[in-house]
């Protein structure tokens, strides 16, 4: 049996979509307790989008989703993190976080847990893979052990389509001005990247 967290931010909603799916893909691994938080949105950036309507309703939507704390990282097994790109890396809400969990890294609380990323991004050369790739570097300072979305096991990611999903992990456009939603196939990836992690997580636990 093995514990997954899903933290994730979310402007927008298209990581919060993703979330689901991913939380989707690890709960059918047989087992597997899934749990989902948000990191929480600045303040100063609530009242600056409070006029956009598109962030208002999207905020709306996840009112429910318990906020993320230190106690769910040391709760779980393994941690699969929702980070939008914001010019090619995590944005600050996350960053935030991070950096506000540095007794579990100086007391190695999250060493050896199985890890992975999936991610957004406003165009197809928006930073989707720089994204992954520039987040895991904190995650392994924590000492978590990352795990990506193979080829093998994601054929869709061989196309020429405008879509998500690298091996690196998964991802999806939401579009220049945000209005695009996930492609069947990101979320086809994103569940197979819950899966992939809550059945390493589980070897890794026994």
């Amino acid at each position: 049996m093995a514990k997954v967290l899903i933290p994730y931010y979310s402007a927008y909603g298209h990581i919060y979509e993703m979330a689901k799916a991913v939380a989707e893909g690890a709960k059918q691994v047989d087992g597997t307790e899934v749990k989902i938080v948000k990191v929480p949105e600045f303040n100063a950036v609530k009242e600056a989008m409070s006029g956009q309507d598109a962030y208002v309703q999207a905020q709306g939507n996840q009112e429910d989703i318990p906020e993320a704390t230190h106690d769910d990282l040391r709760w779980a097994d393994a941690i699969i993190w929702g980070i939008p790109t914001r010019y090619g890396s995590m944005p600050a809400q996350m960053k935030q976080y991070l950096d506000s969990a540095g007794g579990l890294w100086a007391n190695g609380e999250l060493e050896g847990k199985a890890t992975a990323i999936f991610t957004s991004s406003g165009s197809v050369h928006g930073g989707q893979e720089t994204t992954i790739i520039t987040s895991l570097i904190p995650l392994l300072h924590f000492g978590l052990i990352f795990v990506g979305l193979p080829y093998g096991e994601n054929p869709e990611q061989l196309t020429t389509d405008g879509i998500g999903g690298s091996p690196y992990g998964a991802s999806t456009i939401a579009g220049p001005d945000g209005s695009a939603s996930p492609d069947a196939r990101d979320i086809t990836m994103a569940g197979r990247l819950g899966a992939r992690v809550a059945k390493i997580a589980s070897k890794l636990t026994n």
